[in-house]
């Protein structure tokens, strides 16, 4: 199993690149590299003096069915060394499902031509669906590694308010990284040539709905990101280092994505920043998957060990009586 646990952190690792890469894709234009043509690039397998744009888009595909292999092997290993019912399995197993599901996706935005200069709201659409498939995607693999590295498995109790308050948290990180694809892709296609240009272009009732869009995703970053902060600080005054330790990532990051924000807003949005804050939004999705596992697993492994204490105590009491 920690050899499994190491091959599962490095599958989670090694769809960050591809997610990355892809992001890229879009962010230098180079989603119709390839044509209409899937999983056939320019009609042929390899095709013969590509230019820059193909490679590009060539090269997501490569690592992208790499990664569809990692995820299969993920899912075969699990089989073999974690039993039935076992949280490792149903993390593997829902890991292929949305690496599937990523896929079919991509292959649409391909087969649909909602990629280059498509300004369509179908494309904005597949888009946030995607985004949304890769958050469940990656979120998936991070549990998969986390249980197979020791995680407790999760005892959700629907009448406690605790699993609540984190599927609102993640419910939340969710919409506002769908909200920031959907904002991306205005900075892509209708990029401002200054801040003033650019607040101009979202109050005008004239404007692109993309770009009218790209409001909400700062207000929706910034309601939720204060949200996130204080449900890990009420996290991390439960007791045990982990989840101490993710309740800060988690607090740390969404600090860190505000800063990225608000430079990703002055800057004009340029690619190498866009990717650092996709980077940042991937790896706050995971901190708050791994807190609320361990917060949750935490929570129910307390009122176990309270009610084994009680059960002991009722016990020696019976036999006193005895």
């Amino acid at each position: 199993m920690a050899r499994f646990a190491k091959y599962a952190w490095g599958v989670l690792a090694a769809n960050l690149g591809v997610v990355l890469w892809g992001a890229y894709v879009r962010a230098s234009g180079s989603g119709a590299g390839c044509g209409s043509h899937w999983p056939l690039c320019t009609g042929v397998v390899i095709p013969q003096s590509p230019g820059l744009a193909t490679l590009i888009e060539l090269t997501h595909r490569a690592t992208s069915g790499v990664a569809l292999l990692l995820v299969v092997g993920l899912f075969v290993w699990s089989r073999r060394v974690a039993p039935a019912g076992s949280p490792v399995r149903l993390g593997a197993g829902l890991a292929l499902v949305f690496m599937l599901c990523e896929a079919l996706i991509g292959a649409a935005l391909v087969k649909l031509e909602l990629v280059a200069q498509n300004a369509s709201l179908t494309r904005a659409v597949y888009l946030a669906t995607h985004l949304l498939n890769t958050f469940l995607l990656l979120g998936s693999l991070a549990l998969a590694a986390w249980w197979a590295s020791g995680g407790e498995q999760l005892r959700v109790e629907v009448r406690r308010r605790l699993p609540w308050l984190f599927a609102a948290a993640l419910l939340g990180t969710l919409v506002v990284g769908m909200s920031g694809a959907i904002t991306a892709l205005g900075d892509t296609l209708f990029p401002p040539t200054s801040l003033a240009e650019g607040i101009r272009q979202d109050a005008s009732p004239t404007a692109h709905l993309l770009v009218r869009l790209r409001v909400l995703h700062p207000a929706l970053a910034v309601a939720v990101g204060l949200y996130l902060i204080v449900l890990a600080t009420s996290a991390a005054a439960q007791r045990g280092r982990v989840v101490k330790r993710l309740a800060w990532a988690v607090g740390g990051l969404v600090v860190t994505q505000w800063l990225a924000g608000l430079t990703n807003i002055a800057l004009l949005a340029p690619v190498w920043l866009q990717l650092v804050h996709l980077l940042l939004a991937d790896l706050l999705w995971i901190a708050l998957v791994l807190l609320g596992a361990a917060a949750l697993a935490q929570k129910a492994s307390a009122r176990a060990a309270v009610r084994t204490t009680e059960v002991a105590d009722e016990t020696a009491a019976a036999g006193a009586r005895l």
